[in-house]
């Protein structure tokens, strides 16, 4: 029996109301599926209000405060406010560095900065470094580091906070005894550095010896960092930097010639040369310069770095050297061991080139040889005093056994 047209029709409109309620439930479900989504949320997040800097800062020294009573066996991830922690981290550092969107807001920056040295809160994200994890470690180190430089009534507070709180530059300088603190220590020193009183401090600590130890370890990122902290302290504060080698010279060269100068490590000795031309060049270092270069020690060291087989610290070390000879004080055995090996050093002179023209450089060696060649000796020229130096005459009249090596590195 044929069903009729009403009845067909009616099944079809059942059929259209029925897809129409599912397509209808179907499109709720992506809508609500996507509003839950983290990028949706984001969105909507970022243009809700924000809480105010100072308050972001409350909270997150009351969850350091959390996080630093935790037992050392105590695994800081389980603390169940350490996610909330790493969020406020990173939202503190988005205030001072600002967003690919905007710059940083001065005004939100002077009041996170105010009220992160009004309390401990400075001191706590130090100290807690250890017990966050990479990510956290990263957002620390650059808020450390980006407080140094915030102005409050154009003061850097940070300065005077360091000041009054000196033991907290003992705890980042230890960070270099491990690897795994080390780089993130390292770089809010040598922020916390650009302050003078700083860098007083650390220049006078215990800690200035234990640096000549730290820039040799095995670990290289570890010791280059190392490097950068001690270039910053012997480089950054003149009139301190003086003051602390003036007084400290006898040890702090020691360690310097015997454990940078003359290391087995071509990088460190590479560093260390050119640190040396730096610290010596420097007009407000000219009493250190002129006792460094009357030592016939620190001579032999500069003429054994002259025979490297590396231009660079051939062209390092000649910087240095020419320092000895424009001396106009020389002392008499200085003289008679560049005398007895003028002709060595002449020849190598001869032959000494750099890749690129420079004409201060020519005009320089061209000055050095004068002066070599003009020299007239002081006295008895091969004196028991004088160092015995491998093809160089003793007092004797015997030769050393001059080495394999070409001529122009057989200086000394």
């Amino acid at each position: 029996m044929p069903i009729p047209a009403t009845q067909i029709a009616g099944l079809a409109n059942g059929v259209n109301g029925s897809m129409k309620v599912k397509s209808s439930n179907n499109l709720k479900k992506l809508f609500t599926k996507a509003f839950r989504s983290a990028g949706v949320k984001s969105i909507f997040k970022s243009k809700a209000k924000r809480k105010p800097p100072a308050e972001v800062v409350r909270r997150v020294r009351f969850l350091l405060e959390a996080v630093d009573s935790l037992d050392d066996d105590v695994d800081p991830n389980h603390f169940d406010k350490m996610q909330e922690l790493d969020s406020l981290l990173h939202e503190l550092k988005s205030i001072l560095y600002g967003s690919n969107e905007c710059e940083p807001a001065v005004e939100a920056c002077l009041q996170l900065t105010q009220e992160f040295f009004r309390d401990n809160t400075f001191r706590l994200i130090i100290i807690c470094l250890p017990k966050f994890n990479l990510e956290a470690r990263k957002d620390v180190t650059r808020i450390v580091a980006n407080l140094q430089r915030q102005p409050v009534n154009s003061r850097l507070i940070a300065s005077d906070y360091l000041e009054a709180n000196s033991d907290l530059m003992d705890h980042l300088l230890s960070g270099y005894d491990d690897p795994g603190l080390a780089l993130h220590y390292g770089a809010m020193l040598r922020e916390c550095i650009r302050h003078q009183v700083v860098a007083r401090y650390v220049l006078n600590s215990e800690h200035m010896k234990k640096f000549f130890n730290h820039m040799q370890i095995p670990e290289f990122d570890v010791a280059a960092d190392a490097t950068a902290t001690f270039k910053e302290l012997m480089t950054r504060h003149k009139s301190t930097v003086a003051e602390f080698l003036f007084e400290n010279y006898d040890w702090f060269f020691v360690e310097f010639n015997a454990k940078l100068l003359e290391s087995a490590n071509y990088i460190t000795r590479r560093q260390a040369i050119k640190l040396l031309g730096d610290i010596l060049l420097d007009r407000s270092n000219s009493a250190v310069m002129t006792r460094y270069v009357s030592s016939k020690d620190n001579l032999r060291i500069l003429m054994n770095l002259l025979r490297e087989a590396s231009k660079n610290i051939q062209l390092d070390a000649f910087h240095v050297f020419k320092l000895f000879v424009a001396n106009r004080n020389k002392p008499s055995d200085i003289v008679n061991i560049i005398v007895a090996n003028r002709s060595k050093l002449l020849r190598f002179f001869a032959s000494f080139r750099i890749d690129k023209e420079d004409e201060q450089f020519e005009a320089d060696k061209a000055q050095v040889v004068k002066e070599i060649a003009e020299l007239e000796a002081k006295g008895p020229l091969f004196s028991g005093e004088l160092h015995k130096f491998p093809g160089t005459p003793t007092a004797s009249g015997e030769l050393y056994k001059l080495s394999s090596t070409p001529l122009s590195r057989q200086l000394i």
